[in-house]
């Protein structure tokens, strides 16, 4: 697994704002087609409307060859893998719209544990 650093990250996120950024765009077309289709099954059962997941899961996809994990795709929710000076893995974590990588957690806290860079890990 790559470890990524936070100025590769960082250097690297013009292209990971636009790859989650499809992919944001995607899952709101799926999920609005989804919808549709539920509400004319509802109303005459006849709800056949096209909704593909394959593009999703290419931005997903393009994401992972870098080794990047895209946790959350409605919020554009982010990690990079990094590794302590310990040696232990922990997550650089961006969310779309952020200007830069600034925050990470342990792999077992998630979101949830999310800690400014000013605070590092050790």
């Amino acid at each position: 697994m790559r470890s990524w650093t936070v100025d590769e990250a960082n250097a690297r996120l013009t292209w990971v704002a636009e790859v989650v950024a499809r992919a944001m765009a995607q899952w709101e077309d799926y999920r609005r087609l989804a919808q549709r289709r539920a509400r004319l099954v509802r109303q005459n059962g006849h709800g056949v409307v096209p909704a593909d997941p394959s593009a999703i899961q290419s931005c997903i996809d393009e994401l992972a060859a870098e080794g990047i994990v895209l946790r959350d795709i409605a919020r554009g929710l982010v990690d990079f893998p990094a590794r302590a000076p310990s040696g232990r893995w922990y997550w650089l974590c961006w969310l779309a719209g952020e200007d830069a990588v600034t925050w990470w957690h342990w792999p077992e806290d998630g979101f949830g544990g999310r800690t400014p860079l000013s605070d590092p890990p050790d």
